[in-house]
């Protein structure tokens, strides 16, 4: 699945990117970017996974915005379509954010979400 034309896979906020950039240039290990993936968790299904990315593993996206490297997982991609990636703090914590217009439903404590199956599979 790829995006329709114009439509972008992932977008990024500025801040996401300027903290892509941090973490990389933080790293220990050379990286080329981050990676986005989901995994099955949480009270709603799912819950978004962002690790750092040292290669291209096969069939990954990879989305260059603002000057660094997204890898969505192929298996995440047609939940993740049209969704944007933040970056926020505040006086309780800091983490990558989506904004994600697939979602049908979040838990209480924001830690999972669900998809529609027909939206995901349209």
């Amino acid at each position: 699945m790829f995006a329709e034309p114009g439509k972008k896979v992932l977008q990024l906020t500025d801040a996401a990117a300027q903290r892509v950039r941090d973490l990389v240039a933080r790293s220990e290990k050379p990286m080329i970017g981050l990676r986005v993936g989901i995994k099955t968790r949480g009270c709603s299904g799912m819950s978004y996974v962002v690790e750092y990315a040292e290669e291209k593993k096969p069939f990954e996206e990879v989305i260059e915005d603002k000057g660094v490297t997204i890898l969505v997982d192929p298996m995440a991609l047609m939940f993740v379509l049209g969704a944007t990636m933040d970056y926020r703090v505040d006086k309780f914590s800091s983490g990558f954010v989506f904004d994600n217009p697939n979602e049908t439903g979040r838990c209480g404590c924001g830690e999972s979400f669900s998809v529609d199956k027909s939206v995901a599979t349209d």
